[in-house]
């Protein structure tokens, strides 16, 4: 009887150890599946392949309408081009900014760099494309030698494009600034005014609307645009050509600062300087947007 105990325990002591062996065994298993598993995600991971959309806030006109000409362009590389609207020139710096979007094309070269000191912002040029001569416009008044005594002109109320309408007027012998005012001029800065026009600031954007409300309208290119006037309507505008005008007011696209090499990035930049493109502003806007070279 006791031999017969002894056989029975043996058996199951022997049982027990097989079973922790073949769980044992399953453990390690599992381990090392899950282990190849890991690595495999990990090496997707790496291989992601490049980003190939690009996304671009600008201005309606004429930045969205020449952007539109590229799209096909890009396609063709491999890329997908996504176009935002918006009606300012703050938000579309603060979605690059943020990293919301890869790019914006809406701006000259002096509003951004005031644009990066007043703010704090990183934002670089990742290319010129063109040009939009800032131009004097009929208001209530359709010529300028109807300019008389207390008559009222609308100007875009950012510091950059201020400056630059107020030089215009004082080209065009209707004030004099103080000596050394440059691109910082302001209102402020006007020592002499014959007539005593009344300068209004007013956004941009709105200008246009309150065409009716003033004598004449001093206007960037895209809102003229924008607002209906055509360059026939153009009574007096900078000199194109002027370096003061390159240097400072060809419109770019612009990137978060170190985003400017992107491949994409590039292509972008490539396609809006090509031939084709260039051909699309110069027979679409008839001097009131000038490309680049």
């Amino acid at each position: 009887m006791k031999k017969f105990v002894a056989l029975v325990l043996a058996l199951a002591l022997a049982l027990t150890l097989t079973a922790c062996g073949s769980s044992d065994t399953g453990a390690a298993g599992d381990t090392a599946q899950d282990a190849a598993q890991d690595a495999a995600q990990d090496t997707a991971v790496q291989e992601t392949p490049e980003d190939t959309t690009i996304t671009v806030a600008a201005s309606a006109t004429p930045h969205a309408e020449i952007l539109e000409q590229a799209k096909p362009l890009l396609e063709e590389q491999g890329y997908q081009l996504e176009i935002k609207v918006f009606s300012d020139y703050v938000q579309p710096n603060e979605v690059v900014e943020s990293g919301e979007f890869d790019a914006n094309y809406c701006q000259h070269i002096n509003y951004l760099n005031e644009f990066n000191e007043s703010r704090g912002t990183h934002l670089a040029i990742a290319g010129s494309i063109h040009y939009e001569p800032l131009a004097i416009y009929p208001g209530s008044k359709a010529d300028l030698a109807e300019l008389t005594e207390g008559d009222t002109i609308a100007v875009p109320n950012d510091a950059t494009n201020e400056a630059r309408a107020l030089a215009l007027l004082e080209a065009n012998g209707i004030i004099t600034l103080a000596e050394g005012a440059g691109l910082t001029a302001t209102v402020n800065d006007i020592v002499e005014n014959p007539k005593n026009v009344e300068i209004v600031e007013i956004e941009a954007a709105q200008i246009p609307r309150m065409a009716s409300e003033v004598s004449f309208v001093v206007l960037n290119g895209n809102y003229a645009l924008e607002g209906g006037f055509t360059n026939a309507d153009v009574l007096v505008q900078e000199d194109a050509e002027s370096e003061a005008i390159k240097e400072n007011y060809v419109n770019v696209i612009a990137v978060k600062e170190g985003n400017e090499n992107l491949p994409k990035i590039q292509a972008l930049v490539e396609v809006l300087k090509s031939e084709t493109i260039q051909n699309y502003i110069t027979e679409t806007y008839n001097g009131s947007v000038v490309p680049f070279e």
